[in-house]
């Protein structure tokens, strides 16, 4: 058996990545509950919060669960294959980026915070497991999903360069993903028109 190089390992797990980050979800699971497909539902956005109004927490779950689980999966395969830290980010972007732009279903896709969620915690926990303290505190005090996504992402960086400051460039490029996406939501949100759960 031929060993493969650590660069072809990269390229072919970040597009394995990019692949299973393709997979939206939200849609088989709208399917598992006979729910109508989220993206013509609520927010029409494929993700978890908007399952949570379309169908409540039960199928919510189900979708923050498998959307992180994608994530989740392709950056520990990484790091079991021995790649640097650099090549595990690329990794978790890829899959991110997949659910973002998903070759499946035509590239439009959802805003990417459980993908990023679920290879945050296989790359940096201790950012991650930060990060989402602040998104349940802000979510908590305010009942509005895309501000506590924002916030909790934009704190990222900081975090990151405090505690795992190896992965600052991921967090970097994550936030910068993750607020392009909620483009529509900061405009509602300075219009105080953004729906809350």
């Amino acid at each position: 058996m031929i060993a493969l190089e650590p660069p072809i390992v990269t390229v072919l797990l970040c597009a394995a990545a990019y692949i299973m980050g393709s997979v939206l979800f939200a849609l088989p699971v709208s399917q598992c509950w006979g729910l109508p497909d989220p993206r013509a539902q609520g927010s029409g956005n494929p993700g978890a919060t908007n399952i949570y109004r379309i169908g409540g927490w039960q199928p919510a779950v189900a979708t923050l669960a498998l959307d992180a689980a994608k994530g989740w999966f392709p950056v520990w395969l990484a790091h079991n294959s021995g790649l640097s830290i650099t090549a595990q980010a690329m990794v978790a972007l890829c899959a991110v980026t997949g659910h973002m732009i998903p070759v499946f279903y035509r590239f439009k896709g959802g805003k990417g915070v459980a993908t990023a969620l679920g290879a945050g915690l296989a790359l940096a926990p201790a950012t991650t497991l930060i990060m989402t303290a602040i998104w349940t505190v802000v979510m908590w005090r305010w009942r509005i999903s895309a501000l506590a996504s924002l916030i909790a992402v934009v704190s990222g960086p900081a975090i990151s360069a405090l505690v795992e400051p190896d992965t600052l460039p991921l967090f970097g490029l994550l936030t910068l993903l993750i607020v392009v996406r909620h483009r529509n939501n900061l405009i509602r949100l300075a219009q105080n028109r953004e729906s809350g759960l």
